[in-house]
């Protein structure tokens, strides 16, 4: 058993969005996500099976759900996004890595 560190191995150019599987089973999926700029596609949404509980662990991002609420997370900020819960993302830093922890698991 080795520990690993979150921050580490993130490219210095980013010219899409790195999505990597931490953990990935029947019952939950954690991802690490880094992004620098990177939206969510202006057409569609979002709609997840599962629940989705996510936290910018670094950086500041904007999320936008259907019903037009916007929410901004910034480093150290949580939300639980329901499954089918229609959402994407409008904005992340451009100027530095935003590092997310995503952890997705049944309703």
């Amino acid at each position: 058993m080795t520990a690993q560190n979150i921050f580490t191995l993130i490219p210095d150019e980013l010219e899409q969005e790195l999505v990597e599987q931490l953990i990935d089973n029947k019952s939950i999926r954690i991802q690490r996500i880094v992004s620098k700029g990177h939206t969510s596609p202006t057409s569609g949404w979002y709609d997840q099976q599962r629940n989705e509980w996510v936290m910018v662990i670094k950086g500041a991002a904007i999320l936008i759900f259907e019903d037009d609420d916007e929410l901004r997370l910034n480093t150290g900020d949580y939300v639980n996004i329901p499954a089918h819960k229609k959402h994407r993302v409008s904005w992340t830093d451009p100027e530095s890595e935003t590092v997310w922890l995503a952890v997705h698991y049944p309703p």
